[in-house]
């Protein structure tokens, strides 16, 4: 997991989230997706590595898990293991949401963002670029997976030209690195830009990927 750094909690509407503007221009917005029974400081480590130009936000996820912490999708019984893309469609709509309204009130422009994602958050990243195609420029999946359902979408090519950063380790014991296969060759096959690192670490990003992951937010 990343390196969990706190910073000063936002709140607005019923939406939790930390935030750091951004300190040149061309300003952009990007957000950090958490993985499951994560939290908005979760992944606050990665905000530092981030150019200045780019304005992070990361939010709180919507459902509450047994465990602590949070989750992109509500755990319904005989629902466990991975899910599918239909599973994050109403957190998908209510985050674009909360974005637009949030970012009106602060006067920034969020006609298109840019995701990074952590293993649950990573699938999640993956179903808000597919269900919010004409929203997101560019994507990095860490430590996760293409969601089940996402090929029928993919077929149609919505991720034409777009720039998807995945990084997985091959001794991942949560989340296999076939499924990071997969998502590359799927992706690549739907005319996606996809830049894939794989380490020999388990569930986290190597250091030798990080300098990949910033390159596409450049």
């Amino acid at each position: 997991m990343p390196t969990v750094i706190k910073a000063e909690l936002h709140e607005f509407h019923h939406w939790k989230f930390r935030f750091r503007p951004a300190t040149a221009a061309p300003a952009r917005l990007l957000v950090l997706l958490h993985g499951w029974t994560g939290d908005e400081n979760s992944m606050w480590g990665f905000a530092r590595r981030l150019p200045p130009q780019v304005a992070v936000l990361a939010p709180r996820g919507l459902y509450s898990t047994p465990e602590g912490g949070f989750s992109w999708r509500e755990i319904l019984p005989g629902t466990w293991g991975l899910p599918v893309l239909e599973d994050f469609r109403r957190s998908a709509d209510e985050l674009i949401g909360f974005i637009d309204d949030w970012s009106r009130s602060e006067g920034m422009s969020s006609t298109q963002i840019d995701l990074i994602g952590f293993s649950q958050g990573a699938a999640f990243s993956f179903s808000l670029a597919l269900l919010h195609t004409e929203r997101i420029r560019a994507l990095a999946s860490l430590s996760g997976f293409l969601p089940r359902g996402a090929e029928d979408l993919l077929t149609g090519h919505p991720l034409a030209g777009k720039s998807v950063f995945i990084a997985h380790g091959r001794q991942d014991e949560l989340i296999p690195v076939e499924e990071a296969r997969r998502s590359v060759a799927l992706l690549k096959g739907s005319g996606a830009q996809v830049t894939y690192c794989e380490s020999d670490g388990g569930h986290k990003v190597s250091v030798d990927c990080f300098s990949g992951l910033t390159d596409i937010f450049r």
